[in-house]
């Protein structure tokens, strides 16, 4: 399954990105995250559906610094496989 997911809050300058490559490489999911220009954070993340469950639980949490007010999570179809968990600049 891969999700593009849009996170929204204070999530950059907290490090934000270094906890979503933490937790992804925890659960050994693919893909990667990276900061938008608006504020918010993207990640492109791909695995078994369960554990994917478990990485966006997570993802609400964030990082301590960090306040998460929305995420928003689309379903989609995979292009190919991913390989690793990158952050991207």
């Amino acid at each position: 399954m891969r999700l593009r997911i849009f996170i929204s809050g204070i999530v950059q300058g907290v490090g934000f990105r270094y906890y979503t490559k933490r937790v992804a490489d925890s659960y050994g999911l693919s893909g990667w995250v990276r900061n938008l220009t608006d504020g918010r954070v993207e990640v492109l993340v791909e695995g078994d559906e369960e554990l994917l469950c478990h990485f966006v639980k997570d993802l609400w949490r964030g990082p301590t610094a960090s306040r998460v007010d929305k995420l928003e999570i689309i379903k989609e179809e995979a292009d190919g496989p991913l390989h690793g968990f990158d952050i991207k600049y």
